[in-house]
């Protein structure tokens, strides 16, 4: 029987006020909380691999053998997501990537397919993270309430800490939100309409169906999370169904974090598991063009997996943005003066591929005498000049202080001063990279840090990922 053996989040670092936004817009009806906002250097992809790293602490990676990659939000229209997250997470060459699209069922759908493959013995170990940045007009509700997130889970047939008891699915042929090829932000109809015909109707009907398929009750559920776009909603089918809204529903984190769109059900999950209990039975509700519903026990493996970061960490964890001029310009919806500085130069295609297995994944070699980590891999040892005599070693992992910084106020950077850090990592190495997330003021040499896998540049179609270090978050 498959189950889920580990789960991960994402919520990134940064937040803006929705009273910020109201104060831009002057007119607009005044909403309570914030929203999380992806930082200027990240994406659906690298909110990816940050929740799938989560999700996979003390997680032996070699066993993964198919990565799902789930987003309405990939930043290629064509091409491969999940061959990113995969590379950068330093999977198996033979691990099976796929990539779900085009729903904001997607996350659930993509669960549901790694439960179906495990049970159906395709496949042992199935990874799968969603991640969303979606964009709403400015000015608009969807700009207001939109949110950034990610989320992973590990679908096994052993070692599960929340087995899977069954799934149901309904689809639906509907224009209630939707973003067309031709579309840079998400549309939708008017409330009412989703509420009578869509969401309203369809969700509560598709729960009502598994219940009686699978022979149980709302009092038979201990956590419910069920995707909405509107926590009203979200009450009154909760009201329709029986389930009592402060004890079984799981916070849909609009105060907080906002509509992460497919992500949000997962997340919602990932928060249910962070606070369940052996013998929980939850319940995880994906709605898109018709609805997922997918029913788990939760099991004494749960206590063993309460380490990550998971959703509250990162709440606790949070910087604002003070100007909302500033959020327009990381999304790139507002067109700016350039530096007078040279153009990036253009990237190399080839270099990237030839790179792939150490630059991706952040993976240097040791030396097997004297036990030196070393990056780039190198054929000498710098330290004992032993020769051809290494093994594979991962850094991005690995503990590292910063050993000497600058701060670069000349460089052409949407977020400047650029800050070019020299790293140290606990059992030797050193690596200069760029610094993210920090505030200026408080980078002190020596102080504790963590890598992250981010965006560098994006010239002409392609987008340049590699790694960047920051301050230990949480």
């Amino acid at each position: 029987m498959a189950g889920i053996a580990s789960y991960g989040a994402y919520i990134p670092l940064y937040r803006l006020s929705r009273a910020e936004i109201n104060n831009a817009w002057a007119g607009m009806f005044p909403v309570p909380g914030e929203k999380a906002v992806a930082g200027y250097d990240e994406d659906s992809i690298t909110m990816a691999v940050a929740a799938a790293r989560d999700c996979l602490k003390g997680v032996d990676r070699s066993k993964v053998d198919r990565l799902y990659f789930a987003s309405t939000t990939s930043p290629y229209k064509e091409k491969l997501g999940a061959s990113i997250v995969a590379g950068a997470l330093g999977l198996r060459k033979d691990t099976c990537t796929m990539d779900f699209s085009g729903s904001l069922r997607a996350g659930t759908s993509a669960l549901r397919a790694a439960i179906d493959a495990v049970d159906a013995k395709a496949a042992k170990c199935v990874l799968v993270a969603c991640a969303e940045t979606r964009l709403g007009a400015p000015k608009g509700d969807k700009e207001i309430t939109f949110g950034d997130g990610a989320a992973a889970f590990l679908v096994t047939g052993a070692g599960t800490a929340a087995d899977i008891e069954g799934s149901y699915s309904v689809f639906q042929e509907v224009h209630e939100s939707w973003r067309s090829d031709k579309d840079t932000f998400v549309r939708s109809w008017e409330e009412r309409f989703s509420r009578e015909v869509g969401y309203g109707r369809v969700v509560p009907d598709a729960i009502g169906a598994a219940f009686k398929q699978f022979k149980l009750t709302p009092a038979d559920i201990t956590k419910a999370a069920i995707y909405t776009s509107d926590p009203r909603l979200l009450g009154t089918v909760a009201g329709k169904l029986g389930f009592e809204p402060f004890s079984q529903l799981v916070d849909p984190m609009f105060m907080t974090v906002g509509n992460t769109g497919a992500a949000l059900p997962l997340m919602m999950l990932a928060s249910a598991m962070e606070d369940a209990s052996p013998g929980n039975r939850l319940m995880c509700v994906g709605y898109g063009d018709g609805c997922d519903v997918l029913i788990m026990k939760t099991n004494d493996h749960i206590e063993k997996i309460k380490d990550r970061r998971g959703i509250k960490k990162h709440l606790e964890s949070k910087k604002m943005i003070t100007n909302y001029l500033r959020y327009i310009q990381w999304r790139g919806l507002m067109e700016t003066d350039p530096p007078p500085r040279p153009p990036i130069n253009h990237i190399s295609v080839p270099a990237l591929w030839r790179d792939m297995d150490w630059g991706l994944s952040l993976h240097g070699v040791r030396c097997k005498k004297c036990k030196t980590p070393q990056y780039p891999p190198q054929r000498v040892c710098v330290i004992c000049q032993a020769q051809d005599d290494f093994e594979p070693y991962g850094f991005a992992d690995a503990k590292a202080t910063l050993n000497s910084f600058s701060h670069d106020n000349l460089a052409a950077s949407i977020d400047p001063p650029t800050t070019i850090a020299a790293v140290d990592f606990a059992e030797g190495g050193r690596i200069i990279f760029n610094m993210t997330d920090r505030d200026p003021d408080e980078v002190k040499t020596g102080m504790p840090l963590e890598l992250t896998f981010r965006k560098n540049h994006y010239w002409e179609g392609i987008h340049n990922y590699w790694w960047k270090c920051m301050p230990i978050r949480c």
